[in-house]
């Protein structure tokens, strides 16, 4: 083996359930130890350290007041942009600067303190943390929403995914019931495994009919017991080093996992930009390349994690991936982002540490993938017990090719997705639709009148024919 070849060899999770926690520098630092416990490095040995951004805080120096922590003079430091595939771009990155030889040792951590924030909040204090950036930097947005979907409220994942998951489900032909049914039925299982994780933030397991029929409504046809929890506090850290640190380090050859193959591909920023609504072609790229660069097939894996922020992107990627998803591998290691946890950017790590748990235990390969935005970013990464595969690295294999979208539309048109936002009561407030234009393209819309809501989430509307009015801004459809 090339002793420039990197690997996995430590990791480290923490969840922490009294309120108010730690700050996320607190839990930085705790879970870099660890990882470097693990790893039997010493923390100040680490060439580099990287940092996925946290949505709890922003401070001054992230990777720099953790070094300062550490006792570390790392001569690579990075912070990360927002997005669920962050963390992988991360750990593929060191990857890349061992193989490379420009590192020996590198750290990538992550932490959210967002139960914490709300704790203070409804005490009505502020929050003491260090560090702050003065003046506050901008949020790391790699690219803000489209203006019409800003003017038509489209900005929140529980409602883009939303309108992808009717769109779904009326390609396939199920009724509404069929699709709630499914969906419980799929993640249910989700519940038993975060059950079994002492990390994760719900433990508790839920049948097919309480996930029906259990909570409110946030983004119809989603309940809140189906979606990603993200007010939680936890974190996570991985440490790569190279092979032959590894050696030095005497780290076991059965403690060290490789990262085989993984790739990178990137659906439409806009949703209603993309080609098929309830399908991802970015995604079935990813896992293609990632499995050709691995040199392994679904078949041969022993543990999968899907990103599973909200069901369309697990059904997304079985469809894409000819995954069945009640395989009896299951979909998550971990138990889910609604389950074991959704913190903001960060989940990837955790599923990436669990995985390595599994892959020790177990050997063999196993699957993690990521999901960025409103399902525009994908990651698939293949890790593996046993050496070998090409890598692979941040460039797209695909990037789709958007829809045009018209922003103000006066005529007719045909809902191809749509959701109904509720309230923190589960009151229906809106509508909001993405259209077929006649010409080509798409448009955004909503819904108004308690009498249009009932009966969009009483009947299928993907398909309906109605009539758009626009101000300039904001269109509203009618039937």
């Amino acid at each position: 083996m090339d002793p420039r070849t990197p690997c996995l060899v430590g990791v480290a999770q923490r969840t922490v359930r009294d309120q108010p926690g730690p700050e996320p520098l607190d839990l930085w630092e705790e879970v870099a130890r660890e990882a470097a416990r693990d790893a039997r490095l010493p923390v100040a040995r680490l060439d580099s350290i990287q940092i996925v951004h946290t949505d709890s805080w922003q401070y001054d120096s992230p990777a720099g007041r953790l070094a300062e922590r550490l006792g570390a003079t790392p001569r690579h430091q990075a912070y990360s942009r927002v997005g669920g595939t962050a963390p992988h771009l991360l750990i593929g990155a060191a990857a890349a600067r061992i193989a490379a030889g420009e590192l020996d040792a590198a750290l990538v951590a992550g932490a959210e303190a967002l139960a914490t924030r709300r704790a203070y909040r409804k005490a009505g204090e502020r929050v003491p943390w260090s560090h702050p950036a003065v003046p506050k930097p901008p949020y790391g947005w790699e690219r803000p929403p489209h203006p019409a979907e800003l003017a038509h409220d489209l900005f929140l994942p529980v409602h883009t995914y939303a309108i992808m998951e009717t769109a779904r489900r009326a390609a396939l032909g199920w009724t509404i019931r069929q699709e709630m049914a499914d969906r419980a039925r799929m993640l249910a299982p989700m519940t038993e495994v975060a059950a079994a994780n002492p990390y994760a933030w719900r433990r508790t397991p839920r049948t097919p009919d309480q996930l029906v029929h259990g909570s409110r409504f946030v983004g119809w046809p989603y309940t809140r017991d189906t979606v990603a929890v993200m007010e939680v506090d936890q974190a996570a850290a991985v440490v790569l080093v190279s092979a032959a640190l590894a050696e030095r380090l005497g780290v076991p050859a059965d403690r060290r996992i490789h990262l085989r193959g993984w790739a990178y591909a990137e659906d439409t920023w806009e949703v209603a930009a993309r080609p098929a609504l309830g399908a991802s072609q970015a995604i079935a790229a990813a896992a293609a390349a990632a499995f050709g660069r691995a040199g392994v097939g679904l078949g041969d894996l022993g543990a999968i994690d899907l990103y599973s922020c909200f069901a369309i992107a697990l059904r997304q990627a079985c469809d894409a991936i000819g995954l069945d998803p009640f395989d009896p591998r299951g979909l998550t290691v971990t138990g889910g982002l609604p389950y074991a946890g959704g913190p903001a950017s960060d989940y990837m790590l955790h599923s990436t540490a669990a995985m390595a748990g599994v892959l020790r235990e177990r050997g063999g390969h196993g699957l993690v993938t990521g999901v960025g935005m409103h399902l525009t970013k994908h990651a698939c990464a293949v890790w593996s017990t046993e050496p070998g595969g090409a890598s692979g690295d941040a460039r797209p294999v695909f990037t789709a090719e958007p829809v045009p979208i018209v922003a103000a539309y006066d005529g007719p048109a045909v809902v191809a997705g749509y959701t109904v936002a509720h309230d923190r009561d589960g009151v229906a407030e809106r509508g909001i639709v993405v259209v077929d234009l006649p010409g080509g393209g798409r448009a955004h819309a909503h819904v108004l009148g308690a009498e249009s809501l009932t009966e969009a989430e009483s009947r299928e509307l993907v398909g309906q024919r109605v009539r758009l009015t626009t101000d300039g801004r904001v269109n509203v459809a009618r039937w």
